[in-house]
């Protein structure tokens, strides 16, 4: 039998899926005679078979060996692409592009390329050659919308959407594009409903379920977040979706499945990398340490943190940003920017150039401030660029990424016995593990009026995220209405506000006794918890920032303990300020503690008076006492 007549076989057992027998005979055609439409044909089904150093090999012999060879380069190109090696696919890419021009595939995988790049503006106009190549080209459609939501245009990314979905209705990737746009728009209603489309169109969509869960609980849809939870559990269980562990944190408290979903997680999104730091220490005269973030700018972050920076003690520490976030030339991003001995503006550098600039820096201690939370980079971690890497602050949980040395905690929020369900080995600081800015001055509260409450009646209040109200704390807070007469619940605007009014008529309560309090600037937002009486926590997620806003103001927190660091963190920063007797352990008691402070007028009386001695006076708010602590760890973790 002649070599083609193999050929011909080989291509028919990979058009039919049977790749080995396919490698079998493209592997006889190359024995007898190195043939390179064969060898690229033998890499195709080497790369499907997940044999990507071969599949390599057979790329690169076949690229020698023929001048030109576009389907050498193009399906290399292709394969780099998929093995996270962006900046070398991006090359192969540009010189398939310069053999054949008229391949719409090249600039809309080109295009993948230079999004992996962080080169959003780049891959725009690669997606825009594709689609004046061919303007039905759905992959193409769909990746403009992607590029756009890239760069936060997200009117003009709709309408990208909505045109890939013109040409295919029912394309899921485009769903859910629309999906996620919908949602940053605020538009929470019309991002589920999309979600629910993907799921329709595609049930085993990887992502939509993640998505449809965090809009969800937003919502505060809670027979629809009832009926997701435990498909959240078997598909993290199964590794079917890819459920990002912060939106887990709003369902769960489950350490070992928080885990599990972590560790998932960061496999799927962050293929380990060869590493660019051996890990043995600088010894500098000064520690270098950099914190890496994408939230330098105004944002509850950059509020906590921004103290601590500033009083660094420069004799012993050297102190750098990496900022992967926007520039919103707020009066904190001027404040940050001063903080640091070096602040770096990393946008549009891809996650290697970052990593590669802190190791040139010869950074010993590399702070992640995102975890897994919105906009995070733990791509940037995975090529190890210090010897020392910490999650820190943010992200309330595992990363579960071998590439993460700590986690930075206390002992209330992260016992010891916790250690078997973090990836990360545990260090406390002696006293709360959050940061806090103690600059920060408390305005003059408005009126009542001024702040939409009415002249009378007691104000329970809770500013935490929609998403973190569960069914089972709002019947508490419906019950403390309905016992304490005149009383009403302050809560902020958002898209949950329909559902929330809804739920409270359900349970007997009329709508009007919840009050929602739009946005306003920092200062006043926290001018305006002098008017309420208390703050009522969330469960299984608790106040974070926003306990530590009402404290610094002055208001009572009520809270309930959790068992996972989300839910604990409350009663952390509660024993923290010497108030433990808010901080309860069981929702009962929560509801009760609650209940007597509301009836019981000189009870509240002496609450606040206390919290306002110790507002000065422990350790939440020692901010020196907290820089001294945590450098003292900095300096244990360079030793090991």
């Amino acid at each position: 039998m002649d070599w083609q007549q193999l050929y011909n076989q080989a291509r028919q057992a990979q058009q039919n899926g049977n790749l080995m027998e396919a490698a079998r005979l493209y592997g006889q055609i190359l024995a007898a005679s190195p043939v390179p439409e064969a060898m690229v044909n033998y890499a195709n089904v080497l790369a499907r078979m997940g044999q990507h150093t071969e599949a390599m090999a057979q790329y690169d012999l076949a690229a020698k060996s023929k001048t030109d060879f576009f389907e050498a380069l193009f399906n290399r190109a292709n394969l780099l692409l998929e093995i996270h090696r962006p900046l070398d696919a991006l090359a192969d890419f540009d010189r398939s592009a310069a053999i054949r021009p008229d391949v719409p595939g090249v600039w809309n995988n080109r295009g993948t390329a230079l999004r992996q790049l962080r080169r959003a503006q780049e891959a725009l106009a690669s997606y825009d050659r594709a689609v004046t190549l061919a303007p039905s080209h759905i992959n193409a459609l769909t990746n403009r919308a992607i590029a756009l939501f890239d760069l936060r245009r997200l009117d003009l990314a709709l309408a990208a959407a909505d045109g890939a979905l013109a040409v295919q209705a029912d394309f899921a990737e485009a769903l859910y594009v629309k999906a996620n746009i919908l949602r940053d728009l605020g538009r929470l209603k019309e991002a589920q409903a999309c979600y629910e489309r993907v799921l329709a169109a595609a049930p085993a969509h990887g992502s939509a379920l993640n998505g449809l869960a965090q809009v969800t609980a937003a919502l505060c849809d809670w027979p629809r977040t009832a009926a997701l939870a435990p498909r959240l559990v078997s598909d993290i269980m199964a590794g079917r979706s890819l459920i990002q562990p912060f939106v887990l944190m709003g369902y769960s408290e489950d350490a070992a499945l928080l885990r599990r979903c972590a560790e998932t997680y960061i496999h799927r999104v962050t293929p380990s990398q060869p590493p660019l730091c051996d890990r043995k220490p600088y010894r500098h005269e000064r520690i270098r340490l950099a914190y890496l973030s994408a939230d330098f700018h105004q944002h509850p972050t950059a509020q906590l943190m921004v103290e601590l920076f500033e009083r660094h003690d420069r004799a012993r520490f050297e102190v750098t940003a990496i900022a992967f976030g926007p520039d919103d030339n707020s009066a904190m991003r001027h404040r940050l920017v001063a903080a640091f001995d070096r602040f770096e503006d990393v946008r549009g550098m891809s996650d290697l150039e970052v990593a590669r600039l802190i190791k040139s820096r010869e950074i010993d201690i590399a702070m992640d401030l995102n975890g897994h939370t919105h906009e995070a980079r733990p791509g940037i971690f995975s090529h190890r660029p210090a010897p020392v890497q910490v999650n820190y602050l943010v992200y309330p949980g595992t990363t579960g990424a071998g590439f993460m040395d700590y986690i930075l905690a206390d002992r209330i929020v992260l016992p010891l016995d916790q250690q078997p369900f973090f990836s990360e080995k545990i260090i406390h600081l002696p006293d709360c593990y959050q940061a806090n800015d103690t600059t920060r001055i408390v305005p003059p509260p408005p009126s009542r009026e001024q702040a939409g409450l009415p002249v009378d009646g007691f104000v329970f209040c809770c500013f935490n995220n929609s998403w973190k109200i569960t069914a089972p704390v709002f019947d508490i807070w419906m019950r403390l209405l309905q016992q304490v007469p005149g009383s009403l619940l302050w809560l902020l605007d958002g898209p949950a506000a329909d559902n929330l009014r809804a739920a409270a008529a359900a349970r007997g309560v009329e709508p009007q006794r919840l009050v929602f309090a739009p946005k306003l600037r920092p200062d006043q937002h926290l001018a305006r918890h002098q008017l309420a009486d208390l703050f009522v926590d969330t469960l299984p997620y608790n106040a974070h920032t926003t306990c530590s806003d009402a404290l610094w103001a002055g208001l009572p927190v009520v809270s309930c303990i959790g068992k996972a660091f989300h839910g604990r963190v409350a009663a952390s920063l509660l024993k923290a300020v010497d108030m433990p007797e808010l901080v309860t352990a069981r929702a009962e008691d929560y509801e009760a503690l609650a209940l007597e402070l509301a009836k019981n007028p000189a009870l509240l009386k002496a609450t606040r008076e206390k919290l306002a001695r110790n507002r000065t006076t422990t350790a939440l708010y020692d901010s020196e006492r907290f820089r001294k602590d945590i450098e003292a760890a900095y300096e244990a973790m360079l030793v090991g």
